[in-house]
């Protein structure tokens, strides 16, 4: 009987294998190159994320969890007015974490047009980013 049951779930795709720490990095880098930064949320991020930004940045310094890093991935979004250009490097992997370098050019409601670039590294634990944190400057 669980012979068969096995079978069911793999003939269906019901069984996932936990990604490594290669194959979470290309998802992220080529999800962030396509614009997909909601199903990087959504499949990537593990619920319990932590997530850094640089001292100084306006607005909170540290993010804890899946719908708070959500909600400030979706006010950075909200502020943009347009979208120039975008660049993510390939990911440089080490054990469980990554990075990688990402540059924008962007036009923001409330700032005006930036240049940034930055450098994001990332913790990979069961197949999940856990922690992130970015280095850059405006």
């Amino acid at each position: 009987m669980y012979i068969q049951i096995f079978i069911i779930f793999k003939k269906n795709n019901l069984i996932h294998k936990t990604m490594n720490t290669q194959e979470v990095a290309s998802k992220y880098t080529e999800w962030m190159r396509n614009g997909q930064g909601m199903q990087i949320l959504e499949e990537l991020y593990a619920d319990n994320i932590v997530s850094k930004e640089m001292p100084n940045w306006p607005g909170q310094v540290v993010t804890e969890g899946i719908k708070a890093v959500a909600q400030k991935n979706e006010e950075w979004m909200d502020n943009v007015a347009d979208f120039h250009s975008s660049e993510v490097s390939d990911p440089i992997v080490a054990g469980n974490h990554f990075t990688c370098r990402m540059s924008f050019d962007v036009t923001f409601k409330d700032r005006g047009r930036q240049q940034m670039e930055e450098i994001a590294t990332f913790q990979v634990e069961n197949g999940k980013i856990t922690e992130e944190q970015f280095f850059y400057t405006m």
